[in-house]
């Protein structure tokens, strides 16, 4: 093999495996960073990770508690079938109120959601098709409402 060829090859191979270490590292990133929407009934029966994810549904009428003099708020999120609570310390979106539809990041503590961001949509036909989907399949099978936990 004459001595160009053989430079070109090892300059192919290595030029490879550059390639082959930079698409790993971007999937691994890709994936630490990926935060799956779960609603409240996938909570309360244990199928979301321990990891940051997204809880989805709407703010249960009545359940808002604001602490005087601080921004802290809990409230609870329900997919009309089950309900999880959550707890935010952040300003919330102007458009939150009882009964809108939310989609809030963060992790469980316990039995409560602690969120690091809270979004809110003006109405139930902003919301992500998996919630949608879960809600209705959730108020044909079960007629339980916010006070059902």
């Amino acid at each position: 093999m004459n001595p160009i060829r053989k430079r070109r090859l090892w300059l192919l191979a290595l030029l490879l495996l550059a390639a082959a270490a930079a698409a790993t590292l971007i999937t691994k990133a890709l994936q630490e960073n990926l935060t799956y929407l779960h609603t409240p009934t996938e909570v309360k029966t244990g199928k979301v990770p321990a990891a940051r994810f997204r809880l989805g549904g709407v703010v249960c009428e009545g359940s808002v508690q604001r602490t005087s003099g601080t921004l802290a708020v809990n409230f609870a999120v329900t997919d009309r079938v089950r309900q999880v609570p959550v707890h935010f310390e952040k300003i919330l979106p102007d458009m939150f109120k009882e009964g809108t539809s939310v989609i809030a990041t963060g992790r469980m503590q316990g039995d409560t959601f602690v969120a690091e961001e809270v979004l809110a949509k003006h109405d139930e036909t902003y919301m992500p098709k998996e919630v949608a989907d879960a809600m209705a399949k959730g108020i044909a099978m079960h007629t339980k409402s916010c006070g059902a936990r």
